[in-house]
């Protein structure tokens, strides 16, 4: 069986680009509310008013949409000006660029993990990233890893702040009330003197919120990598 066509090899002229346009935007806003699963082309179709059939005649299907979604949300803020040769600090600011596009689009997330996307968007951010890469390591191999690693380091810091967001939204509980409700049984724990690197932590350490936790996990990383290179 022959491998479908990419969306972005096909003759996409002659389209109406705003009918288009809008169908991924209505699937982007579902998605946001009510996550990847809640998707699909009759439920983008009763968001629009019109029939699914519609639909299919711009996009082929669900799979499809998604990567047209995935390409929208690259190209929602424009590519930086080209900087000062601060490596370290545009690293800084497109990992805190994507942490926002992945706290605004909680299912791209999921996406951005698995095989890369390839719309126009997607391969311009790519670019303009490892051009920065490029000024850390004339080193083509090590430029792309240097992205894997910060891209890396980005989906799993906020992969914590998503998931506290899906418990609360499932839970209805605030972790502060999640806090209270386990205070009994971490009492007890303490108590129990058995772990005392964990009663530290509990009563000793502070509670920095999950912007201080990704800002130190960033300068971390980008302190190993200046020691590497």
């Amino acid at each position: 069986m022959p491998p479908p066509t990419l969306v972005w090899m096909r003759d996409r002229g002659g389209r109406p680009a705003l009918t288009e346009e809008r169908i991924v935007r209505a699937a982007t806003r579902i998605a946001d509310a009510e996550g990847i699963d809640a998707l699909s082309m009759r439920r983008v179709a009763a968001e629009l008013g019109t029939g699914t059939t519609s639909l299919y005649r711009h996009i082929v299907g669900k799979d499809e949409l998604i990567e047209l979604m995935v390409d929208a949300v690259y190209g929602e803020d424009p590519l930086p000006e080209p900087g000062d040769g601060d490596w370290r600090g545009e690293l800084a600011d497109i990992a805190r660029a994507f942490r926002r596009s992945l706290l605004a689009h909680p299912w791209l997330a999921q996406q951005a993990s698995r095989r890369p996307a390839l719309g126009p968007n997607v391969i311009a951010r790519s670019d303009h990233t490892l051009s920065v890469a490029a000024k850390a390591t004339p080193d083509a191999t090590k430029a792309g890893m240097i992205v894997d690693v910060l891209n890396t380091y980005v989906l799993g810091s906020v992969s914590g702040e998503l998931a506290e967001a899906e418990a609360r939204r499932t839970t209805g509980m605030t972790e502060d009330q999640w806090r209270n409700s386990v205070g009994e049984y971490v009492a007890q724990v303490v108590e129990s003197g058995r772990y005392p690197h964990f009663n530290r932590r509990v009563i000793e350490a502070g509670d920095p919120d999950a912007e201080t936790r990704f800002e130190f996990g960033l300068f971390s990383l980008l302190a190993g990598l200046s020691d590497v290179l």
